[in-house]
């Protein structure tokens, strides 16, 4: 298996389990956990890779997420 899609795969499986528990820790939705994902300027730096940012654990990630765009989950 190549690079590409190893790090491709790894980014799915984290986004999955990130929107699990922004759904979970919320009492969101899934598809209401996805639109706060997707529409973040995280999911932006994770897609892109930028500082590493996709290999922190994704519990951490959620937590910068409510931190850093609370107005996502209002």
């Amino acid at each position: 298996m190549d690079e590409t899609i190893l790090e491709q795969t790894y980014q799915e499986n984290l986004e999955e389990r990130l929107i699990a528990y922004i759904a979970e820790q919320s009492g969101f939705s899934l598809e209401k956990a996805m639109n706060v994902y997707y529409h973040s300027k995280l999911a932006d730096k994770i897609h892109q890779g930028t500082e590493g940012i996709q290999y922190l654990d994704y519990k951490v990630l959620a937590d910068i997420l409510r931190d850093t765009e609370a107005e996502l989950f209002q």
